[in-house]
């Protein structure tokens, strides 16, 4: 899954989800450190725990890295 996020410094969040689990997590542009720290973490995780977790957490513009992360993750869920 491809997913342009909305109101962040990242261009882009790819990922796919395998047995219900959050696989290949990575951000492009964005904070680097924050990015690769996110995607680590989550690395194996449900991903619907994944959204429920990081769904809400503000940075900037009311959204955030995690909270585009979970946007993505439940929309390609539906």
């Amino acid at each position: 899954m491809k997913y342009i996020p909305d109101g962040v410094c990242s261009k882009r969040i790819s990922f796919s989800i395998i047995d219900g689990k959050l696989n290949n997590v990575k951000f492009v542009q964005g904070c680097p450190g924050n990015a690769q720290g996110i995607a680590k973490l989550v690395e194996g995780m449900d991903a619907t725990d994944v959204a429920k977790r990081l769904k809400g957490i503000k940075c900037q513009n009311g959204t955030s890295c995690p909270d585009q992360l979970a946007i993505a993750i439940e929309s390609s869920l539906k």
